[in-house]
């Protein structure tokens, strides 16, 4: 086994997703899109990313089963949406908005350097 066998996941689908949060300092693995959720755990994910003003990506995993599937095996998490803030893995929607509703979401942020709309 070498290095970059390591480095990059074998499975394109888990290669695709470690791009994807390697690529963008926030990513929501969601159904549906930020301006068309298709589910109301990903709505609430948005609605509160929006609120604190972060910008980030919006990953549709509904349009491809591969990608719906391979999302909860790469971080071992049964549910979507999914939020990862500077490579690391945060939760669902239920963890954001307690995260949110604690203050931890926006500490979260300013720790990890993400700007945020709100002062």
């Amino acid at each position: 086994m070498t290095d970059t066998a390591v480095e990059t996941p074998a499975d394109p689908i888990h290669a695709f997703i470690a791009q994807a949060i390697a690529e963008h300092p926030v990513v929501l693995f969601m159904k549906g899109t930020p301006d068309a959720p298709r589910c109301g755990f990903s709505s609430l994910a948005v609605q509160i990313l929006d609120h604190v003003g972060v910008e980030f990506v919006g990953v549709d995993v509904l349009q491809d089963d591969g990608l719906r599937d391979g999302i909860k095996t790469f971080t071992d998490w049964p549910t979507i949406p999914q939020l990862y803030v500077k490579g690391e893995f945060v939760g669902g929607s239920d963890i954001v908005r307690e995260m949110f509703q604690a203050g931890e979401l926006q500490a979260l942020m300013a720790e990890k350097g993400v700007p945020t709309g709100q002062a």
